[in-house]
């Protein structure tokens, strides 16, 4: 005599845990983008007399004025996205480098063209400082801009870690 046909089992339950995407490891992490631009400027503070300039700034202050290959390094820092593994995109830095300060400053006369920095004696170290001013408000969290360095020359440069470094 035949024998009924079985029922069949139900599946097993698996003992492997489910795939729960790529890891994304946690930290704090600094990003940099390096950014170039061509300038000319004059050192020269108007309330003091020519030879006064002469003498602080020397060939800088020449009142033909004088260019720079700048490099400018951007730091951002902080916890990368779980979902991206990304802090800020670098390409989205470079966009945003590129309109608060590339745009606005290269090929231009610093002293005289660009908006931003009318009246301030455009030392590379009040150069930073007024850069940071004009990244910062653009930087996305949950990057926090960390460092603005500067390169006049490849041995001459200023960096700025902002208001509330000590």
């Amino acid at each position: 005599m035949p024998r009924p046909a079985a029922k069949p089992k139900p599946a097993a339950k698996s003992t492997r845990s489910r795939p729960h995407g790529p890891r994304v490891l946690t930290g704090t992490v600094s990003i940099t983008r390096q950014v170039h631009f061509n300038s000319a400027h004059r050192l020269y503070n108007p309330a003091k007399s020519l030879a006064w300039n002469q003498r602080q700034y020397g060939l800088c202050t020449n009142p033909h004025w004088h260019g720079h290959n700048y490099v400018l390094e951007v730091t951002v820092r902080g916890t990368p996205d779980p979902e991206t593994g990304y802090l800020l995109d670098l390409a989205e830095l470079k966009r945003i480098l590129h309109r608060a300060v590339v745009d606005r400053c290269d090929h231009r006369n610093l002293n005289e063209e660009v908006p931003f920095l009318r009246g301030i004696i455009p030392s590379t170290e009040n150069l930073v400082i007024a850069f940071w001013n004009q990244i910062a408000p653009h930087i996305p969290p949950p990057g926090r801009l960390h460092a603005v360095r500067l390169y006049e020359t490849p041995r001459n440069f200023a960096e700025y870690r902002g208001p509330d470094a000590s």
